[in-house]
């Protein structure tokens, strides 16, 4: 596992993050590459741990999270704008809205693990989890947090296996629709 990810695996980061994720915000984003380059101009290494091959060629698996100084994933209606136009970037900002955590005082939150599809199934996502709940306690949070949807049961019970307990589901109400997922179980591991 490596802190960040070098800047010649920014496509591969994006697109690795958003096949993960375009259930969730494809439809938002769009499916016809602007979703990708979007998530390609505002992903930061910073905020992330990845999963190269021995080779050093291929990235096999990324994790973010979130601090108070920032996200893996973030970027605001300027960065929106420069992919989808001014009109473009608020209905998906108001929308992406809507997703958005909080973050608690003494926590860490995760901001997405993905595993490419050849790597799946290799331990590559318990790693990073480890890794990321490593970085957490070298930042002196006494939990680390995520969500988890109700359509994505393998990842529940990876965090399960993990230490993670299920506290409050809330609901996305009718936009289901958009986000294809009904509830969020929101999950915490203590890491001290």
């Amino acid at each position: 596992m490596t802190a960040g990810f070098p800047e010649t695996f920014r496509g591969q980061a994006a697109a690795l993050y958003f096949e993960a994720f375009s259930g969730k915000i494809g439809g938002v984003l769009g499916r016809d590459g602007r979703g990708e380059r979007f998530i390609a101009s505002v992903i930061d290494p910073a905020f992330a741990i990845s999963a190269v091959s021995g080779d050093g060629a291929t990235l096999l698996g990324i994790a973010g999270f979130k601090t108070k100084d920032g996200a893996m994933v973030g970027g605001g209606l300027a960065e929106m704008a420069a992919v989808y136009g001014w009109f473009g970037a608020v209905w998906r900002g108001l929308l992406l809205s809507a997703l958005e955590r909080d973050l608690a005082d003494g926590q860490l939150l995760m901001d997405g693990i993905a595993v490419a599809p050849q790597a799946r199934g290799l331990g590559i996502g318990s790693a990073l989890l480890d890794a990321v709940c490593q970085h957490a306690r070298k930042c002196g949070v006494a939990e680390l947090r995520l969500d988890v949807i109700d359509t994505n049961p393998r990842a529940k019970a990876l965090y399960e296996r993990k230490g993670f307990t299920a506290g409050a589901t809330g609901s996305t109400g009718v936009l289901r629709h958009i986000f294809g997922f009904s509830s969020a179980t929101t999950m915490v591991r203590a890491v001290a």
